[in-house]
């Protein structure tokens, strides 16, 4: 997988750049039908109408492709279909045929192709694709697809180019260093799949052009510091101002720096060293 520079023939072409989708099987292929569900737009907004994500709205039309983060199925073969293109996230997907006739989709990790096997189990090898408990796998290999609590499915490391790495093991317990750099233990029981998402290279896309981001769904941020006063914390003033405090929500919440995380959640017990603050710090 790489990424496309397009000539120069607009401004927004200057500075934009595509994936070259050489890592999909057929690019021409049309997606498994009896594994699509329409998605329709919500536009930010909640049941009763009331925006609750603002500057979200318009983009091009999805459908959404039904992911098994569980991988429940075991002691089944699956054979790789074709490696897909998913306009619902970052990764690719797997499409994998069972044994017995079944199809399903997986998150695409980084060296899977057309033709592989795949299985999940609790006593199955540990290579690429493959599915199993965390008490099941050798320390220091790297993993993705995590789940939380047994069962319910694959939540963390899901995104392309990311993946933990699981770091010991005590008794009914293991611990797993995370992208952010966090540190968190998880029940030996939780299920992940070995190897890293693939297209690492999505970060490293540009956009280009404001009109790329509105076919995404995306509308233009609006500051706070250009709104009245009755619209936000930070506006009003003669002239242009910098706020004249820090920078918050609408309803007030920092926005630099404050902590959002709940002070009494249970799951901070299982945090054993928390990711180094800063958008910039990556695992090495």
């Amino acid at each position: 997988m790489g990424i496309r520079q397009y000539k120069p023939t607009t401004p927004g072409r200057r500075q934009g750049s595509v994936s070259d989708f050489s890592d999909l099987t057929d690019r021409k292929k049309k997606p498994e039908k009896s594994l699509l569900r329409p998605m329709p737009k919500k536009g930010g907004r909640n049941n009763q109408g009331i925006i609750c994500t603002r500057f979200r709205g318009g983009g091009h039309k999805r459908r959404y492709r039904l992911i098994d983060f569980k991988r429940k199925k075991d002691g089944v073969w699956a054979r790789v279909l074709a490696i897909e293109y998913d306009p619902n996230r970052s990764a690719r997907i797997a499409l994998l045929q069972y044994e017995d006739g079944e199809k399903a989709y997986i998150l695409a990790p980084e060296g899977l192709k057309a033709d592989d096997r795949v299985i999940s189990g609790e006593d199955v090898e540990p290579r690429i694709g493959n599915c199993l408990p965390l008490r099941k796998i050798p320390l220091g290999m790297t993993i993705h697809n995590l789940e939380m609590q047994p069962g319910h499915g694959g939540q963390l490391c899901r995104s392309a180019g990311t993946a933990a790495t699981l770091t010991a093991r005590e008794g009914k317990w293991a611990q797993i260093t995370l992208p952010s750099g966090e540190v968190r233990r998880l029940s030996s029981a939780c299920r992940a799949t070995i190897g890293m998402i693939g297209n690492a290279e999505h970060m490293n896309i540009s956009l280009g052009k404001a009109g790329r981001k509105r076919w995404l769904g995306r509308k233009p941020h609006n500051r706070g510091t250009s709104m009245n006063p009755v619209n936000h914390p930070m506006g009003g003033g003669e002239g242009r101002t910098s706020g004249g405090r820090h920078p918050c929500s609408p309803t007030g919440v920092l926005a630099k720096g404050g902590k959002t995380r709940k002070k009494r959640k249970p799951s901070n017990a299982a945090i054993i060293r928390r990711r180094r603050p800063g958008p910039h710090y990556a695992m090495s």
